[in-house]
């Protein structure tokens, strides 16, 4: 009886286990390890520890970079699955040969976005046996930014939100992407009016940023090196009109080409950022 026993509880544990997933991916990796089923391995991820703005769990392998993943140290690992977005495709043959590959598309320009997270997520957490906890990740993502909007008072400047490329040129992003997606949760207005690459950004220069001197300019780190001495010589940046007010906003990274937990970590930090800085000047009066 007791073999028995033994025997069926390591059958129930072998169909259970969680899959030893490798992601070349950060946003499926931040939204398996929401899922509290982390990668056993993630490429460059000081990078992502950088720009996500998160550390990844203990014991997750950095596999070298997203592009050219060390394929020796992946077979080692010996991952059931390896997961990518479409940007990695033509390392599909190559990755194949160690482990079966799922393709994850999304941020298409032809849907809203957050449904298309949502999907996501829920298929991640199918992928992994976590379908509780990706349904828990989505039901409270809405809600803690539903409770976020309802700090904001309803006389707020638009947003122009941007991360510089280098002192000259910045990514700044609209109608498709993962700011905006909370932007609009929290009632938040964007003030850039240009349509966006498949991303949701434009590339432009800073003096761009001129023609919407009445906006709120939100700058979302990290910043090259250097960045931020050569905009205090700058001339032109000093005439941006949010500069001259002072209510010019510096948030600590969220990936902008995130997840659920990247979409629930912006409007966490932006929103801090925006009472901060209300309470202060109130204080100043």
């Amino acid at each position: 009886m007791k073999l028995i026993c033994l025997t069926l509880s390591l059958v129930s544990t072998s169909i259970f286990a969680a899959p030893r997933i490798a992601s070349l991916d950060w946003t499926l990796a931040e939204t398996l390890i929401a899922l509290e089923a982390p990668p056993i391995a993630l490429a460059q991820v000081a990078d992502y520890t950088s720009w996500v703005g998160e550390d990844v769990p203990a014991g997750v392998t950095d596999i070298g970079l997203r592009s050219q993943p060390n394929m020796e140290l992946l077979a080692k690992l010996a991952p059931d699955t390896i997961i990518l977005t479409p940007m990695f495709t033509n390392l599909v043959p190559k990755l194949q040969t160690i482990a079966p590959v799922v393709t994850y598309e999304f941020y298409r320009p032809d849907k809203p976005l957050w449904p298309q997270l949502e999907s996501m997520t829920r298929r991640l957490g199918e992928q992994t046996g976590q379908q509780e906890q990706a349904e828990a990740l989505i039901r409270n993502s809405e809600a803690d930014i539903e409770a976020l909007k309802d700090l904001l008072s309803d006389d707020q400047r638009p947003l122009l939100v941007v991360q510089f490329m280098d002192a000259r040129h910045v990514r700044i992003f609209g109608k498709g992407s993962l700011y905006d997606a909370s932007m609009q949760r929290l009632g938040l207005t964007n003030a850039w009016p240009e349509k966006p690459n498949a991303w949701g950004f434009n590339l432009v220069g800073i003096e761009q940023l001129a023609k919407f001197n009445d906006a709120r300019l939100v700058i979302v780190e990290p910043r090259p090196v250097g960045v931020e001495e050569e905009l205090e010589r700058s001339g032109l940046w000093h005439q941006l009109g949010s500069v001259q007010r002072g209510d010019t906003l510096v948030l600590p990274p969220v990936w902008s080409f995130g997840g659920l937990p990247s979409a629930r970590r912006f409007a966490h930090v932006l929103v801090d950022a925006m009472t901060t800085t209300t309470e202060a000047a109130h204080d100043d009066a």
